[in-house]
């Protein structure tokens, strides 16, 4: 990003949704997730969808809310993870990403995001329990 031109289109997307999130009420969280996920194309879709689902399950004292226009789970508050499909920057992979309150530390350096091409057994596997550490 050049100095000169500022945010991009995505980037400005990605603001104005926040500021929406922020001023939803927290009740409708779950909705709000399902629905942003219900707009997303395929691959992401069903990504999101079976991620919501494992993440539901594993963790269930996490709370689904939207965060920069991302499905995203937080414990207190605080985003714990996100999901970020790929449509959203035009990238060849979707993500699930961690914040900094996510309980992952693993000595002086741990991963902190994962690219998703798809959904097998073993990944569902390891998210689950990577979510499960993570809301500890």
């Amino acid at each position: 990003m050049s100095p000169k031109k500022g945010l991009s289109d995505e980037e400005r997307g990605a603001m104005k949704a926040r500021l929406k999130e922020l001023k939803a009420d927290e009740a409708n969280g779950e909705s709000a997730v399902l629905a942003k996920i219900a707009e997303m194309q395929e691959p992401d879709r069903a990504m999101g969808e079976r991620l919501h689902a494992i993440i539901k399950a594993s963790a269930p004292v996490l709370s689904p809310k939207l965060w920069y226009g991302m499905p995203a789970y937080a414990r207190d508050g605080k985003i714990v993870c996100f999901f970020q499909s790929a449509q959203k920057f035009n990238t060849r992979y979707a993500t699930l990403g961690f914040n900094d309150t996510a309980n992952l530390d693993e000595g002086g350096l741990w991963p902190v995001a994962f690219a998703l091409k798809e959904l097998t057994d073993a990944e569902e596997a390891r998210i689950s329990a990577l979510v499960k550490q993570a809301a500890s």
